[in-house]
């Protein structure tokens, strides 16, 4: 079966090298009964590939149960899944048949795999060598045939390293490996995926698909997607649902990304369980919108004096330029290049008196070339007290930050207030 088949079938969406590698290796072992390992972060798809490898096996017609093991508290894990005695514990009301009795035949897929207890790691090490198990409060032996799909989110060989995960479990499991790549690694994937889900949700509200903007569209390549599909179409749904016109601009997209959103309640916690590192970048947002709407409004004062010609002395050339500043955006190129002509940042009729029409208005800074991420930092955040008069709470709401955050940038910065 073709990938593109593949595809159809089971809903994937995507074009990338990396999802159709992942894609081609599910294809060539799914006929087989070689256990198989999944890796991939939460929310990339793990369990869709386990569905394709059980549904284009020979064990299709057999049982598919998918069971996640950091759901299943530690004292009942071998229960669930080996069964148990009458009698056998507290509880025990009657015997149970566990899942790889009942799944016989078929395939079991297990997420999460390395929240298992290392008791349950050797029973099922048992049952992949040689398809035994016991089951709890029981001494008779009894035989299984199951396919084993194991999933991680998490580094097994690190879990390996802290005595958490059973080495020979881990190598009877990874007979063949599969990497199913986060969504920041396929940008090229997320245009597609959020026009499928705006699609669905579209029919399941009665509603017109959600359209983006260029930017809108550029702004979710760029997104880091942590809970990477899951979160695109929690997002989808949301401006599904709120987004007030069917044409998202970029502006408006932003709203729904918990990253770029400095009024979000749910800040993103990063791998290390801080929230510190999203705090300096939010601040580094600000300050990047901020240059964005002062360069706009500066555009639209230098614009005004271009249509005026009322005292300025500009040479057809300068003119010429100053028109395509603008109506066009600056390319790559140009932005390394003079913010004016040469002749007009060193005229005496040039730069001079442009900068004289700035020099009355008070929310105009020096631009400083050169100017380094800290110091723009201190720069906003020695604004933001100036203009609360000091109230640290006040200038924390300003900048979208802590006010934990904003007391360590004070020390850091030795900022008096």
């Amino acid at each position: 079966m073709d990938l593109q088949s593949v595809k159809q079938r089971f809903g994937i969406i995507g074009n990338s090298p990396s999802l159709n590698h992942a894609l081609k290796i599910a294809v060539q072992v799914a006929a087989t009964d070689v256990s198989v390992l999944i890796s991939g972060e939460s929310g990339v798809g793990k369990e869709v590939f386990s569905k394709i490898l059980h549904q284009l096996s020979n064990r299709k017609h057999g049982k598919f149960i998918a069971v996640n093991c950091g759901a299943i508290p530690e004292g009942t894990i071998d229960s669930e899944l080996f069964g148990h005695e009458k009698g056998s514990f507290t509880g025990a009301f009657e015997a149970r048949q566990g899942y790889f009795e009942t799944v016989n035949g078929g395939t079991i897929f297990l997420d999460e795999v390395a929240e298992m207890p290392l008791g349950t790691q050797a029973r099922l090490l048992r049952v992949l060598e040689t398809g035994e198990f016991i089951k709890v409060g029981s001494s008779k032996v009894q035989k299984t045939d199951v396919r084993v799909i194991a999933a991680s989110n998490v580094d097994l060989a690190e879990q390996i390293g802290k005595n958490k995960f059973r080495e020979d479990l881990y190598y009877r499991m990874n007979t063949v490996s599969i990497h199913i790549p986060p969504l920041r690694e396929r940008p090229e994937d997320i245009p597609l995926l959020f026009r499928k889900f705006s699609i669905d949700f579209a029919e399941k509200y009665a509603s017109q698909p959600i359209q983006l903007d260029e930017v809108a569209i550029n702004y979710l390549r760029n997104y880091p997607w942590p809970g990477n599909i899951r979160q695109l179409k929690n997002v989808a749904e949301q401006i599904s649902v709120l987004a007030p016109y069917r044409l998202v601009e970029g502006e408006e997209a932003l709203k729904y990304l918990p990253l770029l959103n400095r009024n979000s309640g749910l800040p993103m916690v990063t791998q290390n369980g801080s929230t510190e590192d999203l705090n300096e970048r939010e601040i580094l947002y600000k300050v990047l919108f901020d240059m964005k709407r002062d360069l706009n409004e500066l555009k639209k004062v230098v614009s005004h004096m271009v249509q005026s010609q009322d005292d300025l002395h500009f040479s057809p050339a300068d003119q010429v330029y100053l028109e395509q500043l603008m109506h066009s955006p600056p390319s790559e190129e140009s932005r390394s290049q003079p913010a004016v002509p040469t002749n007009i940042m060193g005229g005496a009729n040039g730069y001079t008196e442009v900068r004289s029409k700035f020099d009355h208005r008070d929310d105009v800074e020096d631009i400083e070339e050169n100017l380094s991420l800290e110091e723009v930092e201190k720069r906003m955040i020695l604004r933001a007290l100036k203009k609360h008069q000091g109230r640290r709470k006040n200038a924390a709401v300003e900048l979208g930050i802590s006010e934990r955050t904003l007391y360590r940038k004070i020390k850091e910065y030795d900022i008096e207030v």
